[in-house]
């Protein structure tokens, strides 16, 4: 047994496969065994397939940016939606990241502009609302066009606190401010909703 476990603290991969699975493991809910088993299934792919996801990962900062009026991840800036004039201007939907703002546009039930906080507040994580599009937010509401602005944030500890936060800072301004509930039980995530939930939980919000 002791020989056995000798022997498997010589072995060691290759740097080029260590290299690699250690990057893996930097990407959110990949442990080690899980990395090591993406890279030995890249081993096994012919080169114009590696050629295309190497082409792929770098591109994807290439060919992005952020959105200067919504901040969002878009490929122009500004993005096609805050391009469009004929969207409603007097009310703006707050998500968390560009993935849900993706994700309720799809449900076709919402036709103002967006506004990506980039997050949400989560003290054991560091972000407070210094590290957020916050300001930005209350920047646009300052502006005095804006009529209602909708929360549409998880309804997680981390979604609570920040629509608490930002019901609070907001309130001052005389606007309407609603957040949507039904059909989306506590603590779950707007980014795993199917459309016909969320497009409820949009069309039936409640005001703060």
């Amino acid at each position: 047994m002791c020989y056995v476990l000798y022997v498997m603290c010589l072995m060691k991969y290759p740097p080029a496969i260590q290299n690699l699975i250690n990057l893996f493991t930097s990407l959110p809910s990949v442990g080690p065994k899980t990395a090591e088993r993406y890279v030995f299934y890249l081993l096994n792919q012919n080169p114009d397939y590696m050629q295309r996801l190497a082409q792929g990962v770098a591109e994807l900062k290439e060919k992005t940016t952020i959105c200067a009026s919504c901040y969002s991840v878009a490929e122009s800036n500004p993005c096609h939606i805050c391009q469009d004039k004929t969207r409603e201007k007097s009310t703006i939907c707050v998500v968390a990241t560009t993935r849900e703002m993706l994700n309720i546009e799809s449900t076709e039930e919402f036709k103002g502009y967006y506004h990506i906080l980039s997050g949400l507040i989560d003290t054991i994580k560091g972000l407070g609302p210094e590290e957020l599009n916050i300001k930005q937010l209350e920047d646009k509401v300052k502006q005095g066009s804006v009529k209602e602005i909708i929360l549409a944030l998880s309804p997680n500890m981390e979604g609570e606190t920040t629509a608490l936060y930002l019901n609070k800072l907001l309130n001052k301004y005389k606007i309407k401010i609603t957040r949507i509930a039904k059909g989306l039980p506590t603590g779950s995530e707007i980014e795993y909703a199917d459309e016909l939930t969320l497009g409820n939980a949009l069309k039936y919000r409640t005001k703060l």
